[in-house]
Protein backbone atom coordinates (compact mmCIF):
# COMPACT_ATOMS: atom_id res chain seq x y z
CA UNK A 1 0.00 0.00 0.00
CA UNK A 2 3.02 2.01 1.02
CA UNK A 3 4.70 1.63 -2.45
CA UNK A 4 1.76 1.89 -4.47
CA UNK A 5 1.31 5.47 -2.82
CA UNK A 6 4.81 6.20 -3.29
CA UNK A 7 4.16 5.81 -7.16
CA UNK A 8 0.98 7.73 -7.00
CA UNK A 9 2.51 10.72 -5.36
CA UNK A 10 5.98 10.21 -7.97
CA UNK A 11 3.34 10.84 -10.61
CA UNK A 12 1.51 13.75 -9.40
CA UNK A 13 4.43 15.23 -8.77
CA UNK A 14 6.11 14.91 -12.22
CA UNK A 15 2.62 16.02 -13.73
CA UNK A 16 2.53 18.82 -11.38
CA UNK A 17 5.55 20.78 -12.49
CA UNK A 18 5.44 19.28 -16.11
CA UNK A 19 4.85 22.29 -18.88
CA UNK A 20 3.61 22.58 -22.24
CA UNK A 21 5.76 23.43 -25.52
CA UNK A 22 3.90 24.54 -28.69
CA UNK A 23 4.46 25.85 -32.12
CA UNK A 24 3.65 26.09 -35.75
CA UNK A 25 5.74 25.38 -39.11
CA UNK A 26 4.92 26.17 -42.83
CA UNK A 27 6.49 24.25 -45.82
CA UNK A 28 8.01 26.26 -48.49
CA UNK A 29 9.09 25.25 -51.87
CA UNK A 30 7.25 22.31 -51.91
CA UNK A 31 6.71 20.24 -55.28
CA UNK A 32 4.22 18.09 -52.35
CA UNK A 33 0.37 18.97 -53.78
CA UNK A 34 -0.81 18.29 -50.47
CA UNK A 35 1.64 20.99 -49.08
CA UNK A 36 1.15 23.36 -51.94
CA UNK A 37 -2.32 23.20 -50.28
CA UNK A 38 -1.34 23.96 -46.80
CA UNK A 39 -1.06 21.24 -45.44
CA UNK A 40 1.84 20.93 -43.42
CA UNK A 41 1.26 17.86 -41.07
CA UNK A 42 4.20 14.83 -40.54
CA UNK A 43 6.58 17.46 -39.22
CA UNK A 44 7.56 15.33 -35.80
CA UNK A 45 9.46 17.74 -33.04
CA UNK A 46 10.94 16.32 -29.65
CA UNK A 47 12.96 18.16 -26.79
CA UNK A 48 16.28 16.00 -25.68
CA UNK A 49 17.09 17.01 -21.71
CA UNK A 50 20.38 19.27 -21.94
CA UNK A 51 21.09 17.84 -18.62
CA UNK A 52 22.67 14.01 -19.39
CA UNK A 53 21.29 13.25 -15.50
CA UNK A 54 17.78 14.01 -15.91
CA UNK A 55 15.24 11.36 -15.19
CA UNK A 56 13.52 10.71 -18.88
CA UNK A 57 11.03 8.12 -18.14
CA UNK A 58 9.85 5.74 -20.37
CA UNK A 59 6.25 6.09 -21.47
CA UNK A 60 4.61 2.71 -22.87
CA UNK A 61 2.73 3.31 -26.14
CA UNK A 62 1.13 1.58 -28.82
CA UNK A 63 1.11 3.58 -32.41
CA UNK A 64 -1.34 2.48 -35.03
CA UNK A 65 -0.48 2.63 -39.05
CA UNK A 66 -2.86 1.30 -41.17
CA UNK A 67 -2.80 -0.06 -44.28
CA UNK A 68 -5.91 1.65 -45.79
CA UNK A 69 -6.89 2.10 -49.85
CA UNK A 70 -3.25 1.29 -50.52
CA UNK A 71 -2.11 4.21 -48.04
CA UNK A 72 -0.09 3.66 -45.12
CA UNK A 73 -2.15 5.94 -42.39
CA UNK A 74 -0.88 8.13 -41.02
CA UNK A 75 2.06 8.38 -42.80
CA UNK A 76 4.54 9.63 -40.30
CA UNK A 77 4.39 8.00 -36.96
CA UNK A 78 6.54 8.98 -33.90
CA UNK A 79 7.10 6.65 -31.06
CA UNK A 80 9.32 6.40 -27.95
CA UNK A 81 12.57 4.23 -28.11
CA UNK A 82 10.66 1.10 -26.81
CA UNK A 83 7.20 1.46 -27.94
CA UNK A 84 5.11 -0.44 -30.67
CA UNK A 85 3.54 0.15 -33.74
CA UNK A 86 0.81 -1.47 -34.65
CA UNK A 87 -0.02 -2.34 -39.05
CA UNK A 88 -3.74 -3.26 -39.29
CA UNK A 89 -4.54 -4.39 -43.05
CA UNK A 90 -7.97 -3.08 -43.94
CA UNK A 91 -7.75 -3.16 -47.15
CA UNK A 92 -9.58 -6.69 -49.35
CA UNK A 93 -5.81 -7.44 -50.54
CA UNK A 94 -2.41 -9.26 -48.64
CA UNK A 95 0.19 -6.18 -47.87
CA UNK A 96 3.91 -7.04 -46.99
CA UNK A 97 4.90 -3.95 -44.75
CA UNK A 98 8.98 -3.95 -44.42
CA UNK A 99 12.02 -1.80 -43.80
CA UNK A 100 15.10 -2.18 -44.87
CA UNK A 101 16.62 0.88 -45.76
CA UNK A 102 17.20 3.11 -42.32
CA UNK A 103 16.97 2.95 -39.06
CA UNK A 104 15.51 -0.56 -37.63
CA UNK A 105 15.19 -3.23 -40.49
CA UNK A 106 12.05 -5.64 -40.13
CA UNK A 107 9.74 -7.48 -42.36
CA UNK A 108 6.58 -8.55 -41.22
CA UNK A 109 5.45 -10.53 -43.79
CA UNK A 110 2.18 -11.32 -46.14
CA UNK A 111 -0.49 -10.87 -44.42
CA UNK A 112 -3.99 -11.26 -45.05
CA UNK A 113 -6.82 -8.46 -44.80
CA UNK A 114 -9.06 -8.24 -41.40
CA UNK A 115 -5.45 -8.93 -39.53
CA UNK A 116 -2.88 -7.36 -37.64
CA UNK A 117 1.03 -7.45 -36.99
CA UNK A 118 2.81 -5.41 -33.98
CA UNK A 119 6.32 -4.51 -34.58
CA UNK A 120 8.58 -2.77 -31.48
CA UNK A 121 11.43 -0.40 -31.81
CA UNK A 122 14.99 -0.82 -29.74
CA UNK A 123 16.59 1.94 -30.50
CA UNK A 124 16.41 5.53 -31.81
CA UNK A 125 16.22 6.49 -35.76
CA UNK A 126 14.16 6.85 -38.44
CA UNK A 127 12.56 3.76 -39.86
CA UNK A 128 10.98 4.45 -43.76
CA UNK A 129 8.63 1.83 -44.25
CA UNK A 130 7.19 0.56 -47.52
CA UNK A 131 5.08 -2.48 -49.04
CA UNK A 132 6.34 -5.44 -50.33
CA UNK A 133 3.29 -5.55 -52.86
CA UNK A 134 2.64 -1.91 -53.71
CA UNK A 135 5.70 0.64 -54.60
CA UNK A 136 3.02 3.56 -54.01
CA UNK A 137 2.97 2.49 -50.51
CA UNK A 138 5.69 4.30 -48.16
CA UNK A 139 5.72 5.83 -44.31
CA UNK A 140 8.04 7.02 -42.09
CA UNK A 141 8.25 5.90 -38.42
CA UNK A 142 10.28 8.44 -36.16
CA UNK A 143 11.42 6.14 -33.31
CA UNK A 144 12.45 9.00 -30.56
CA UNK A 145 14.72 8.91 -27.19
CA UNK A 146 12.40 10.75 -25.26
CA UNK A 147 8.65 10.96 -24.55
CA UNK A 148 8.56 14.50 -25.23
CA UNK A 149 7.32 14.70 -28.90
CA UNK A 150 4.86 15.49 -31.20
CA UNK A 151 3.56 15.21 -35.34
CA UNK A 152 2.37 18.73 -36.50
CA UNK A 153 -1.34 18.06 -37.96
CA UNK A 154 -2.48 19.64 -41.46
CA UNK A 155 -1.96 23.04 -40.18
CA UNK A 156 1.20 22.52 -38.89
CA UNK A 157 0.65 23.06 -35.06
CA UNK A 158 2.55 20.70 -32.70
CA UNK A 159 1.99 20.04 -28.43
CA UNK A 160 4.44 18.88 -26.37
CA UNK A 161 2.84 18.12 -22.72
CA UNK A 162 4.31 17.33 -19.32
CA UNK A 163 7.40 18.76 -19.97
CA UNK A 164 9.66 19.34 -16.91
CA UNK A 165 10.78 22.76 -16.82
CA UNK A 166 13.97 23.01 -18.09
CA UNK A 167 17.02 23.23 -20.55
CA UNK A 168 16.51 21.25 -23.87
CA UNK A 169 17.70 20.92 -27.78
CA UNK A 170 14.65 20.84 -30.21
CA UNK A 171 14.88 18.74 -32.61
CA UNK A 172 13.03 18.18 -36.30
CA UNK A 173 12.74 15.64 -38.47
CA UNK A 174 10.67 16.06 -41.99
CA UNK A 175 10.97 13.73 -44.45
CA UNK A 176 11.22 16.04 -47.52
CA UNK A 177 13.65 18.53 -45.93
CA UNK A 178 17.25 18.24 -46.14
CA UNK A 179 19.69 17.27 -43.44
CA UNK A 180 21.69 20.11 -43.20
CA UNK A 181 18.16 22.66 -43.42
CA UNK A 182 16.92 20.57 -40.37
CA UNK A 183 20.12 21.17 -38.54
CA UNK A 184 19.80 24.55 -39.05
CA UNK A 185 16.34 24.35 -37.15
CA UNK A 186 17.78 22.55 -34.06
CA UNK A 187 17.84 24.78 -31.39
CA UNK A 188 18.58 25.00 -27.62
CA UNK A 189 15.14 26.07 -25.83
CA UNK A 190 14.55 26.88 -22.29
CA UNK A 191 10.60 25.41 -20.89
CA UNK A 192 9.92 27.51 -18.30
CA UNK A 193 6.87 26.59 -15.07
CA UNK A 194 3.83 28.48 -17.74
CA UNK A 195 5.49 26.52 -20.82
CA UNK A 196 6.53 27.98 -23.91
CA UNK A 197 4.72 29.02 -27.20
CA UNK A 198 7.31 28.97 -30.20
CA UNK A 199 7.40 31.61 -33.40
CA UNK A 200 6.78 29.94 -36.62
CA UNK A 201 8.80 27.49 -37.91
CA UNK A 202 9.31 27.81 -41.52
CA UNK A 203 11.17 24.45 -42.81
CA UNK A 204 11.99 25.25 -46.91
CA UNK A 205 11.72 21.55 -49.22
CA UNK A 206 14.52 23.41 -51.50
CA UNK A 207 16.70 21.08 -52.60
CA UNK A 208 14.72 17.88 -51.97
CA UNK A 209 14.35 14.84 -54.87
CA UNK A 210 12.45 11.93 -54.89
CA UNK A 211 13.54 8.73 -55.28
CA UNK A 212 12.48 5.28 -56.05
CA UNK A 213 13.15 2.22 -53.65
CA UNK A 214 13.52 -1.36 -54.26
CA UNK A 215 11.68 -3.94 -52.61
CA UNK A 216 12.69 -6.14 -49.46
CA UNK A 217 15.38 -8.34 -52.05
CA UNK A 218 16.77 -5.38 -53.20
CA UNK A 219 14.83 -5.95 -56.81
CA UNK A 220 13.08 -3.08 -58.75
CA UNK A 221 8.86 -3.62 -58.44
CA UNK A 222 7.41 -5.24 -61.35
CA UNK A 223 5.20 -1.89 -62.75
CA UNK A 224 2.12 -3.66 -62.45
CA UNK A 225 2.17 -3.61 -58.57
CA UNK A 226 2.03 0.19 -58.05
CA UNK A 227 -1.99 -0.18 -57.67
CA UNK A 228 -2.27 -4.19 -58.31
CA UNK A 229 -4.37 -6.23 -56.13
CA UNK A 230 -2.40 -9.18 -54.87
CA UNK A 231 -4.16 -11.41 -53.54
CA UNK A 232 -1.66 -14.25 -51.57
CA UNK A 233 1.28 -16.55 -52.24
CA UNK A 234 4.90 -15.11 -52.48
Amino acid sequence: MILRWLIFSSAFLYLAHAATLSGQVELTNSQDSAARKHNYSGVVFWLQPVDRDQHIPVVSRHAEMKQQNKHFTPHVVAIQVGGTVDFPNLDPIFHNAFSKFAGQQFDIGLYPPGTSKPVSFGKPGIVQVFCNIHSTMSAIIDVVPTPWYDVTNAAGKFTIANVPPGEYQLHVYHERALPANLQFLERRITVPDGGLVLPLISITETGFVPAEHLDKHGMPYPKSTGSGTYMGGH
